[in-house]
């Protein structure tokens, strides 16, 4: 063999190694973008199953309450009936002046009596109770809903 021919067959070589190098290093990059990708897409996964999740204690969470409230707006409806058939409201308490102690009460009202309130006074006394049921449940939920979803 020539000269000539060893000179063409190293230019080849030299030209076939470039290719390769060529080649590899974009293998390298493109096997970068998907490695970056597929992290990517792990992320997009896992945030998508956390939203998930949270949305199935959100809901649990509603259903549990809304039934707590449904529970005691229908008892609190219950005590309306019954105000409504003739029933009583009566108001248990102790009597207490300012400056007095238990035992130097004002005259005429004795401890632990038993009041009846009027119909009007029964029904105000109702319609406050259903609304410290509202508040108390709507501010559990509240914190539950804090504990549960925005401290995690």
């Amino acid at each position: 063999m020539t000269s000539k021919a060893w000179l063409i067959i190293g230019i080849e070589l030299i030209l076939s190694l470039l290719v390769i190098h060529f080649l590899l290093g974009q293998v390298i990059d493109e096997t970068k973008r998907a490695d970056a990708a597929e992290h990517n897409l792990s992320l997009a996964n896992d945030t998508i199953t956390d939203m998930q999740t949270r949305q199935r204690d959100a809901a649990a969470l509603d259903a549990k309450y809304t039934k707590e409230l449904a529970d005691a707006n229908a008892e609190n409806a219950a005590l309306q009936r019954k105000l409504d058939n003739g029933g009583r409201v009566l108001v248990k308490g102790k009597c207490s002046v300012p400056g007095t102690t238990d035992t130097a009460s004002a005259s005429g009202m004795g401890h632990d009596a038993t009041v009846e309130l009027s119909d009007v006074a029964g029904r105000n006394v109702l319609g406050i109770r259903s609304g410290i049921k509202q508040d108390q449940s709507a501010l559990r939920v509240l914190q539950e809903y804090i504990l549960t979803q925005c401290l995690r």
